[in-house]
Order: C-alpha cells, then structure tokens, then sequence
C-alpha cells in the first residue's frame, strides 16, 4: 500500500496529500479564478503527518495530486522505556518500536492498546486506549 491519485480540485481540508515527498493533512485550500490564458490555480497548504511542518502545493485545478494510503491499526503496548514503546500489531503479531510524543507519555502503561497508522512504510502512534 503506498498512495494513490486524485485531482487537486476534489482535495478539502482533513483530507491527506503528498507535498515534496511527504505525507500531509490538507490544513486551507484556495483557489483562483480562471484567467484569459489558463485554468483555475490551486493553493493547498499542509501540514507534515511525522514533522509538522507546514508545505505548500501550487498548480493547476485540473492537475493531479499524489495522495497517501493512510492504514489505521491496532497494537498492544508490550513495554516502555521512556521515550519509546515497543508495540505487538494485534492482527499480525509483528513488533515494532515507536516513539511516544511527549503529550502522551504520563499515558503510557504495559498491556494497554493503542491505535496506530502506517502510511508509506512508516509508523505513527495515534491514541492510547484508557482501558
């Protein structure tokens, strides 16, 4: 699963696209009118899903946008040494290391479940379950 491809008119904010490489959550969408010699223009502004770091993607209402597959999943916190936990995916039994954000560590406990997403062969943690 990597990505896929839709046109940079259909994109709204909470939507997810590609800019310079990396996955991001459409955060604004503006567009202008179309000109005497060309189409609308589109302006989508994101923000990076791992960095968060704030990208811009400029073209053609008309063009395509590479758009990522965004996998939700569920694991199992199998220990946690401070600034990472170690995760059992509870479908396929894989482990895997994540790091914890900082928001999130005073939540973190052994056994507890987590909800996580893959998203072109990276991982993200996104809730600790308050089971």
């Amino acid at each position: 699963m990597g990505t896929t491809f839709t046109s940079l008119k259909e994109l709204k904010p909470g939507k997810f696209v590609i800019i310079d490489g990396e996955p991001c959550k459409v955060m604004d969408v503006s567009s202008s009118a179309p000109g005497k010699h060309g189409s609308a223009k589109m302006r989508i502004v994101g923000v990076g899903i791992f960095d968060n770091q704030k990208r811009m993607l400029y073209g053609p209402a008309s063009d395509d946008a590479e758009v990522p597959i965004l996998e939700r999943k569920k694991g199992q916190i199998l220990s946690y040494d401070g600034t990472s936990i170690q995760i059992m995916d509870t479908v396929s039994y894989e482990t895997f290391d994540l790091a914890v954000p900082e928001d999130m560590r005073g939540d973190i406990e052994s056994g507890k479940e987590i909800d996580y997403f893959e998203c072109m062969g990276r991982k993200m943690l996104t809730r600790i379950s308050s089971k």
